[in-house]
């Protein structure tokens, strides 16, 4: 029987807005800075360690952002941060 000790998870996320909406690139980038936000306080919220490892804005006005988190809560994981 094998079962997981600790894990963690690296994803790439884009925030982005829809297209039809008709947003201009400053008015995208600020909502999706605002979104990316919520999100980091949505893990703070819940104890989720995470690390952002990049951050690159797209000519749209999306925002490409690569993040480490934590992936089950039972056991230490600070060897996946340091």
């Amino acid at each position: 029987m094998k079962r997981v000790k600790s894990a963690c998870i690296l994803q790439t996320l884009v925030f982005a807005q829809k297209p039809e909406l008709g947003y201009g690139k400053d008015r995208a980038l600020k909502l999706n800075r605002e979104e990316l936000e919520h999100y980091k306080s949505t893990l703070e919220r819940s104890k989720t360690r995470y690390q952002i490892v990049d951050t690159s804005e797209s000519e749209d006005g999306s925002l490409v952002v690569r993040v480490r988190k934590q992936y089950n809560d039972k056991t230490d994981v600070s060897e996946y941060f340091n």
